[in-house]
């Protein structure tokens, strides 16, 4: 059985091509003005950028499907994607879509040799899945698309040696007052989250209390985010916004406790309990006991007797 390609999209002149848009004015920046931008009804093909895209949308009626997940979006969405990410749109309506909004398009030769080029990896949001896009307030929209038209202004106008200093120093901005709004939506949204790591604690105990622990190894902060069907980027700032730990953290406190309880109530040797709770080596589960408790297993279960 075949399957369709993705349309890959080298340059961000193929991408305007693509959408029967104009030339962009500067060859590695360009913002898109959505309202430009027509969905027809139908499925459309699956598209990968080899540059990163920042959006903000409105009047957005268009399923989008990232990975394995379809969401629908009837409120306005900010979202973020890093070169090599797939994206499928398709619509649930008949006609033609009018949205309104922008779309920053960055080439990472224009992060060439600037702080920005390695700084730019630090924003896991670019990580996350469509699922968790960024919801902004209208202060936080106003805030944003000040910065934006700076960017565009900054392009369109005569280059000189200062151009390029500025507009990064705009997009760093933009990152920045994300990565402030991203911690926000954490912190409003308290009821979901909660929700998550509820669930996330649920994953973990049965886990741990899984017959076949020996043969699975070790839960992974992937298999965890996978349960969840979000991210593993995103559970983990989730988690640090509201515990201060991660997502391996919270795997290695519960991890820790099961042992402390072998530890306590069995007479097995710490090789066993290691093997009991995944660990390919003893001396790594020892390890990690003395990292997170200060005590040896034997000095732990001593504390007992």
């Amino acid at each position: 059985m075949s399957t369709i390609q993705p349309t890959r999209f080298k340059t961000i002149s193929e991408f305007h091509r693509f959408r029967g848009l104009p030339a962009p004015e500067h060859p590695l920046v360009s913002v898109i003005d959505m309202s430009l931008v027509r969905h027809v009804a139908g499925n459309a093909p699956a598209i990968v950028k080899d540059f990163y895209s920042i959006a903000l949308k409105r009047n957005f009626h268009i399923k989008m499907k990232y990975g394995q997940q379809d969401v629908d979006f009837d409120n306005g969405v900010m979202f973020f994607m890093a070169p090599g990410q797939v994206l499928r749109f398709g619509t649930d309506i008949d006609t033609e879509v009018q949205q309104s909004g922008w779309m920053l398009m960055l080439h990472p030769d224009l992060l060439w040799n600037t702080p920005l080029a390695k700084g730019i990896k630090q924003y896991e949001y670019f990580e996350y899945s469509v699922t968790e896009a960024l919801f902004v307030s209208e202060k936080e929209e106003a805030t944003l698309n000040t910065i934006i038209e700076n960017i565009r202004q900054e392009y369109r106008a005569n280059l000189d040696k200062f151009s390029q200093d500025l507009i990064i120093a705009q997009i760093e901005l933009l990152l920045k007052y994300s990565e402030r709004f991203y911690h926000r939506q954490f912190l409003t949204r308290k009821n979901v989250n909660h929700k998550i790591l509820d669930r996330l604690e649920e994953i973990i105990n049965a886990y741990f209390d899984s017959p076949d622990l020996m043969q699975k190894g070790l839960p992974t902060v992937q298999h965890v985010a996978e349960n969840l069907n979000i991210s593993p980027n995103y559970l983990s700032n989730v988690l640090k916004t509201l515990t201060g730990q991660t997502t391996q953290q919270h795997i290695h406190h519960r991890l820790i406790e099961k042992a402390k309880e072998r530890l306590s109530v069995t007479d097995l040797s710490v090789s066993e309990i290691a093997y009991e709770l995944g660990f390919e080596h003893p001396q790594s589960f020892s390890k990690l006991f003395k990292t997170k408790t200060n005590y040896s297993p034997l000095e732990f279960r001593a504390s007992f007797n």
